[in-house]
């Protein structure tokens, strides 16, 4: 019989006493390119973020939630191919929540929103064209770059854990 050497623990890097620390975590999974894939998402992005030590209802979980269904819908409406599906790779590692959302559809790139003051034309009856603003807003960072190992767009942002 043999045995498996343990795995390698990865560094945690110093950080003040009053900030939180996760300790290295990674999830990713692939979805249909439907609605139901980009609820199911969203659920399981939820059910990971707690088991990670960011408990419902706290205000990083609810904006990480809410970034997952933003980028997952954008996949589904926007970078849809008939036949294939999107991933969602969730990580967290020190203080920081990345989330990254790929669909197989490259020609179709986001566009940084451009905030509008308030009641300057932004249509708050309208049905869509503000999930880039919520995430923009969100989080500390985000962006996209294409694809390497094939055609699409990752859509990728970071949330800083704040300090308790």
């Amino acid at each position: 019989m043999t045995s498996n050497p343990p795995l390698p623990v990865r560094p945690l890097q110093p950080s003040r006493a009053d900030q939180p620390r996760f300790p290295w975590h990674h999830f990713e999974m692939r979805f249909s390119s439907t609605p139901r894939g980009a609820r199911l998402a969203r659920r399981l992005a939820g059910e990971r973020l707690d088991a990670w030590g960011v408990p419902y209802g706290s205000d990083t979980h609810d904006a990480v939630t809410l970034v997952v269904a933003e980028l997952s819908a954008n996949a589904v409406r926007h970078g849809h191919v008939p036949g294939r599906d999107f991933r969602l790779r969730m990580s967290a590692e020190g203080m920081a929540l990345r989330v990254e959302v790929t669909d197989t559809r490259g020609e179709r790139t986001p566009v940084r929103p451009i905030a509008e003051p308030p009641g300057a034309g932004l249509d708050v009856e309208g049905d869509g064209g503000r999930g880039l603003l919520l995430v923009a807003a969100l989080t500390d960072r985000w962006g996209w770059f294409p694809c390497t190992d094939g055609p699409g767009k990752t859509v990728w942002a970071v949330v800083e854990a704040p300090a308790v």
